[in-house]
């Protein structure tokens, strides 16, 4: 605990002082344009590795960058998305997975969740991209966990299409959804093409959209 209030003490003092002008711009309005749905992994950190500023990207992040298909009930995931499309008027959706996911790895494992059982009930929102990767052979579990985090992007791009706001808005053609899978020890991004046929450098390739 220490390092984290000595390193706010850092930001207070040191860098606080330098963008003193953004923050006065932030303190009464936001205007993102992007909403960036990722794993709760602290090795993520989604305005690092995307170089954003503070206020420009509005984010969700749970365990296994899940989002539950649209219910009676809707939770927070649901009434996060259903904001910042019909508040913020974000024009950008990305689900980002990541390399060596702990959930992920959980579920291609088949490990035994019975002592946590809210990660157990929670995980299996991403059951269709297991049913996916069970259906096929690999040949080290490495592979089967890369297959895993990539199919649940795809699970879960399918999932927020559901959700009423997003479909209004894809509709009316004022949002994109893109896919992407983060290399931690690379820091390489992988985007899944469109119509979700593969996955491509999006290095290579940055105008890469899902849909």
């Amino acid at each position: 605990m220490k390092e984290i209030v000595n390193g706010f003490l850092s930001f207070q003092q040191n860098v606080f002082p330098e963008r003193k002008d953004l923050f006065k711009s932030l303190a009464s309005n936001q205007n993102p344009k992007a909403l960036f749905i990722s794993c709760s992994d602290s090795r993520l950190v989604p305005e690092l590795v995307t170089q954003q500023e503070p206020g420009q990207l509005f984010v969700i992040r749970n365990a296994g960058n899940i989002v539950p298909p649209f219910g009676p009930e809707p939770g927070g995931v649901s009434a996060t998305i259903e904001y910042a499309l019909m508040v913020l008027g974000v024009s950008e959706i990305i689900i980002c997975g990541h390399s060596n996911c702990g959930a992920m790895n959980a579920i291609a494992s088949c490990q035994c969740m019975d002592t946590m059982p809210a990660v157990e009930h929670w995980l299996r929102y991403a059951d269709a991209a297991k049913t996916v990767v069970e259906e096929r052979e690999f040949e080290t579990p490495e592979a089967k966990l890369n297959e895993m985090v990539k199919e649940n992007v795809i699970a879960q791009l399918n999932n927020i299409k559901t959700h009423p706001s997003v479909a209004l808005a894809l509709r009316k053609g004022k949002v994109r959804l893109h896919g992407w899978v983060y290399d931690i020890e690379s820091g390489k991004i992988i985007a899944l093409t469109e119509g979700g046929k593969s996955f491509i450098s999006l290095s290579d390739n940055p105008e890469t959209c899902f849909e």
